[in-house]
């Protein structure tokens, strides 16, 4: 497949690197020669430097025979103009744009645009996933990293394993063992700083992040027995107003239990837009670092803290301050992904990372076949794929112990007729059967081979 890549920064790279190590034929293009050389040296991409928008940009980036046009620039309008230039002058099939202002979103979800008239597939809002996100992250307080799949009916779990984690130097195998009805596998740990999927005889020591693949209803059980607990959130102070933290704020009043949000937003302007937007939301306008402010806004009975300012070094500070003051969880925006280290050594429980969501989104709707989600985890370490599994799969009808599934692979869950089940070796993967699949990077395109889901990208 041949697919064009607008904006060579941190998602756009992001998504030609997975393009590209899936063989697919991928062209970036950007305006800064300096990213675009990036992208050319460190993949196996083609580059092109200037506007993303102009035809003559396009026609050399090769749009007169790409089948996918990804605007992913930081410009909304070049975004739109790219995606309209790529239909009505070179009738490119699949047009993916990413738009941030939310004067675009309320009117493309409003219908008030035709496909005619703006010609984009699909609409990828940052900050309309990261708000998802957040919300994902307070469900589950004691997890760093949350992601559903199944409909719903069965969560990714990232989980930091503590001293006094009931089942460390604990083999996998024993696990299984011990715990035979728990409907939840460890699909992925890192140690050190290296991501890996473990094999039954692995043990779990202090310090790893473990990832989790487990059924909702087991989910408390499965906290307990890594040595987590898991709290109601019923006062959460949000720090900044923009459209992350309306958005959450907004889904929180519209929630039917009743929670207390207070929010901290620095700026009048965005401060009085919020207080309009918001019904029993009490808007703060102030500094989210000032610990006079944070007291106002309750923080010391807070149940968790959600800093999502536009500034990660505010979002870091504030949850530090936010902790210090006694509040127990701290969930922090992290837009630079050499900032995550600090999570551990400033006591920070999750973070968001804008960059990762925006890219599973995109992947969602640029991968083929009977694909239903692609999460992406750490940085694009591994992926956890979600799909169907076609009659004409070379893993249907066989055991799963039977199928040739390559060494940084696991099944963390399969769906059988609405019923999620924990697999074994033993369990039989059939035809229309949804599965999940942890992998490594390197492994997402014979994964992709074993499902068939390169046949139809449409």
């Amino acid at each position: 497949m041949k697919v064009i890549i607008c904006g060579a920064g941190q998602v756009g790279w992001q998504i030609a690197r997975h393009l590209s190590g899936e063989k697919n034929d991928v062209t970036v293009v950007d305006n800064n020669p300096e990213l675009v050389r990036r992208a050319t040296d460190t993949l196996d991409v083609q580059g092109i430097a200037g506007f993303a928008s102009y035809p003559d940009i396009l026609d050399r980036a090769g749009a007169r025979d790409a089948d996918m046009i990804i605007a992913a620039t930081h410009s909304d309008e070049v975004n739109m103009v790219t995606c309209q230039v790529a239909h009505s002058v070179f009738a490119i099939q699949r047009k993916i744009a990413r738009l941030r202002s939310q004067s675009y979103l309320d009117a493309i979800y409003a219908d008030l645009y035709r496909r005619d008239h703006l010609p984009i597939d699909v609409v990828i809002s940052p900050e309309k996933e990261v708000a998802e996100a957040a919300l994902q992250r307070l469900a589950a307080p004691a997890a760093f990293d949350t992601e559903s799949f199944f409909e719903g009916k069965a969560q990714l779990l990232g989980i930091i394993i503590d001293e006094d984690c009931p089942v460390i130097n604990t083999p996998l195998r024993q696990l299984t063992d011990l715990f035979s009805t728990l409907r939840a596998i460890v699909v992925g740990i890192r140690r050190d700083g290296v991501l890996f999927v473990p094999s039954p005889g692995d043990q779990i020591f202090a310090g790893d992040d473990c990832y989790i693949f487990t059924h909702n209803e087991d989910m408390t059980r499965t906290l307990e027995i890594f040595g987590k607990t898991q709290s109601k959130q019923e006062r959460i102070v949000i720090i900044g107003g923009g459209n992350v933290g309306l958005g959450v704020a907004q889904a929180l009043e519209a929630r039917t239990e009743r929670v207390r949000v207070k929010m901290v937003e620095k700026s009048r302007e965005c401060a009085e837009r919020a207080a309009d937007a918001l019904d029993r939301t009490i808007v703060l306008n102030g500094d989210g670092l000032n610990s006079g402010l944070l007291d106002e806004a309750g923080i010391t009975n807070a149940d968790a803290v959600l800093a999502v300012t536009d500034d990660d070094k505010t979002n870091l500070l504030a949850s530090v301050r936010a902790k210090e003051m006694g509040c127990p969880m701290s969930i922090c925006l992290i837009n630079d992904p050499t900032l995550v280290p600090l999570m551990g050594p400033l006591d920070i429980d999750a973070y968001i990372n804008p960059r990762a969501t925006t890219v599973s989104s995109i992947l969602r709707h640029i991968r083929h076949g009977r694909v239903r989600g692609v999460y992406s985890i750490g940085d694009a370490e591994a992926e956890v794929i979600e799909a169907q599994v076609l009659g004409t799969s070379p893993i249907a009808g066989k055991k799963i112990k039977e199928v040739a599934f390559p060494e940084g692979t696991i099944v963390g869950g399969v769906m059988k007729n609405g019923k999620v089940v924990k697999p074994t070796g033993e369990t039989r993967v059939e035809e229309q059967d949804v599965i999940a699949i942890f992998a490594m990077a390197d492994d997402v395109p014979e994964v992709e081979r074993l499902l068939q889901v390169s046949i139809d990208f449409f």
